[in-house]
Formats: C-alpha cells, structure tokens, sequence
C-alpha cells in the first residue's frame, strides 16, 4: 500500500529535546563532548561595556557559530547566517531554541575586528594544550611545511609598483631645480600588488605556474596522531625556510614538551638552519639543497678545515681567507697556484686568473645533513615519509574539507584568525575520535567497566580531561 505524507499540517509544539533530533554521530555533536569554552567569557570582557550598551552575542555562541560553519565547510558570514537559520544542529551546537531570532551577518565581522587575531589564536592553543593532556601529542617529533593560501582579490585589482615612483614620492618637496630620479638599467624589476588587499604578495608554488596574490600558513604537525601544534600565516613571499626555529620554539612553548626531530621539505635546507639544530641538538630529516652542478668543479668538491678555518681544492692547493661576506666567508687561490693547475680550464671561467669559493654560515652542518641524506637510513625515509602523509594531508583536509583553500577575507590578521579557527577544528575533531574510540572499545580481559571520560563542561570553568577506567563492583 502506498503510504501518503501530508506535508502542509504544521506543527505547533515539538516534543522533547532538539538534541533528539540530531544524530549522535553527526560532527557537531561529537565536537560539543570535548569542546570547553567557558573560560573565553573572561578573556573578552575588557573590550565590552558592562554597564550600557545594547547586549552584544554571547562571546561563546559567537565562536561556536564559526567553528560550525570551518566543521561544514562554510567561510563566508552571509551563507554561514542564512544555514544556521534552518540547520538544527547549529541551532543545537551555538545554543539558539527554534524561536530565538538570529543575529546580523555583520556582527561577526565587527566581532573579528573587536577581538582581533590573538584572542582567535588563544582558542587554537586551547585545542593544543587539551590534546596533550589527552596524550594525543609527544611533542617529540614535529613535521613541518607550508601551503599557499590564495588571496581573497582579483586579477583586476593588481597594479604595478615602479621604483622610480617610490622614488619620486620621496624626492617631493626637496627643491624645484632638482632632477627626478632616472631609472638605472639592470635595477629591481617592478612588483604587482593588490589595491583592496596590499598585505597580499605575489607568490607560487610551482615555476610551472604563475604567480598569484597569496599568503602562506606555516604548519608544525606532531607524529603521533597528526595534531596540529602551531600554525602561523605570513605573506606570500617570505621564506619558509626562516621561519622554521621561530615555529620550534613556538611548539616547545604550545606542548611545553623539547623536540627531538624535525621534518621538513627542501624548502627549509638553509645551512644557518642545520647549524642551530645541530647546536640545539635536534636530529633534522630536511632534504638538503643539492650542489649547484655547472661548468665550474662544484664547491663540495673542496675540502673546507673548520678548525683551521682554510679550503684545499682539488688540485692540492690552499686556499686563504679572504673577505668576509653577509652570508659567509670567501676563500680564493693564489695567482700563481692556479696558474700552473691541470684542472684551471674546469674551475673558472678563463676571464679569470684564479678561483674563489664562499664557504657560507653552517656549512659543516650543510654538509653532514647532504651525507646523512645520500645513506638514505631507513629511519629517515620512514619520517619523511610519515612527514608527506601527515603535514602535506593535513593542508590537504584544512583546503578541500574546510574552506582553506582560499581566504576567505582580506587583511593578515583576517587570514590569521581563519588559520586559526581551521586548525582548531580539525584538532577537535581527533580528539573527538579520540573520545569515542575510548568510549566503544574497552579491552576484554582488562576486566575494566567503562570507559569512565571526564570532559570539560560548560559550568566548570577551565577542567583538566581525565580519561580513567574504573574496576567493577565486588
């Protein structure tokens, strides 16, 4: 028999709870279990007035409202509004009843103006300090890279900066009989900028393709269930490879644990890089850059004496200290040695009339990282490859199932509060995993009754997690 639904008869009440009505397994239920944010009510009260004003959204339904909308893939405020108004899982998650009207779009975007992106940063070292006490992270091995975050402008909106206009701006006022200034040849080639959001710089991630207005979100990620530890978001055009000891130090104050190895790509195989992890006494697994091969007999074909501070060539000779560069120090030959050398048509260019070769910062580092590379142990490969499954996945997971693909606003510290929401999703989503493995598998022959988890709740402010399996009754 056909059955007949009548989908016009409106009903005028709703019988029990609206948590009945979302299932147990959906994202925002399992995130509410281990979510605590009932110490941020402090931590914005100074920027509100307590005793006039209209009343603003609750400080903790504002943030969950866009934790939500990271959970679901939604980064814009007018399409995050128009799903919470008929979502009933957001409505449950940021606590509004069904006939509770829904604020203005607008209000989060004065809010993200009124916090700013350390307060949003804060909710992020949250997440951190709570999956350590649930032992998901050992601060112990970290893997860290970068993506870049395309901008959120047009093509349209880019313009070129000249030097000479730079230059000219400046020169104003100093004089009517002045010459302008007169662009030398050979200078700095002009840089294209973005009018409605200048923080934004030109980069890419591949010389296979073009150059875009992007930022960069720099990422440590821990080994042992893929936490995110710090995040960071810069521009486009700043080298990951520098800001690398400034995220180690930034993990090592986030886990309060010491790491013992890093992971990188080789993007980060700078030589000052190898020589501080080598004095920090951190085992490094960066693909070191390779020797530049050329015409020229490469520079690691000559011996370089630290102790002594000299360079012996191939040929035998030795080459003395010579200048001090910003990056190292130069070593050259002498005339006559080079001269007389059997190997002078493959080491300079016959222009010349002897060789010089820059012994850069960290080169005895450079160079056990290059040997320890070309053995290939397989403890290496194994964190390398561990290294490529989590970090690269985790900015994989952060672009195609959060939004992060693009910014979705304009401004660093707009991009900065983004990252930080992402990564704080996605940190509640493994220790959520984590909770419900513990909740439906509990050994056999541990005899255990439990699992017994007690999680932070909204009316304990700021309770530690304690995850104990309690024995049965005699």
């Amino acid at each position: 028999m056909i059955g007949r639904q009548d989908r016009w008869q409106e009903d005028l009440f709703v019988a029990g709870p609206l948590s009945d009505l979302i299932p147990d397994d959906h994202p925002l239920k399992r995130i509410d279990r281990v979510l605590d944010l009932s110490w941020f009510r402090e931590e914005v009260r100074d920027l509100y007035c307590l005793d006039n004003g209209r009343p603003g959204i609750d400080p903790e339904a504002a943030v969950r409202l866009m934790l939500a909308g990271l959970v679901q893939g939604i980064v814009h405020d007018r399409k995050l509004l128009r799903e919470w108004q008929v979502n009933l899982a957001i409505r449950w998650f940021c606590g509004y009843r069904l006939h509770e009207k829904l604020p203005e779009h607008s209000s989060l975007t004065r809010i993200r103006q009124r916090w700013g992106a350390e307060r949003f940063g804060r909710i992020f070292l949250r997440t951190v300090r709570q999956c350590v006490t649930a032992g998901l992270v050992a601060g112990e091995v970290i893997h860290v890279d970068a993506t870049l975050l395309r901008a959120d402008v047009s093509w349209e909106s880019l313009t070129v900066r000249h030097v000479e206009q730079v230059l000219a701006e400046n020169c104003e006022g100093s004089g009517p009989d002045d010459d302008p200034p007169v662009k030398k040849p050979g200078g700095p080639r002009p840089k294209k900028y973005s009018l409605t959001d200048p923080d934004a710089t030109m980069a890419t991630s591949s010389r296979q393709y073009r150059l875009e207005p992007s930022y960069k979100q720099h990422t440590a990620v821990d080994d042992k269930a893929g936490v995110i530890v710090d995040v960071a978001v810069t521009t486009g055009e700043v080298s990951e490879g520098k800001e690398l000891l400034k995220q180690i130090d930034r993990v090592e104050a986030n886990t309060g644990r010491e790491v013992s190895t890093v992971t990188a790509d080789a993007g980060y195989g700078h030589p000052a890089n190898y020589k501080e992890l080598l004095r920090r006494d951190i085992v490094e697994v960066i693909v070191p850059p390779k020797a530049r091969a050329g015409k020229r007999i490469a520079t690691s074909r000559f011996k370089y004496d630290a102790l002594h501070e000299r360079v012996c060539c191939p040929g035998g000779k030795v080459l003395l200290s010579a200048a001090q560069a910003k990056n190292g120090r130069w070593y050259r030959a002498r005339t006559q040695d080079c001269r007389r050398c059997r190997f002078r048509s493959r080491c300079f260019s016959p222009r010349e009339n002897r060789r010089s070769v820059l012994i850069v910062d960290g080169y005895v580092a450079l160079t056990a990282a290059r040997r320890a590379h070309a053995r290939g142990e397989p403890e290496r490969r194994r964190l390398y490859n561990r290294h490529r499954g989590l970090v690269e996945g985790i900015h994989g997971e952060g672009k195609t199932q959060h939004g992060l693909r693009r910014a979705a606003r304009r401004g660093l510290w707009n991009v900065s509060i983004q990252a930080y929401l992402t990564a704080a999703v996605m940190n509640l989503k493994r220790l959520a995993a984590l909770c419900l493995h513990i909740w439906s598998v509990v050994p056999p022959e541990m005899g255990l009754r439990g699992p017994v988890l007690r999680l932070p709740s909204r009316r304990d402010p700021n309770p530690p997690i304690h995850i104990t399996l309690t024995r049965p009754e005699v």
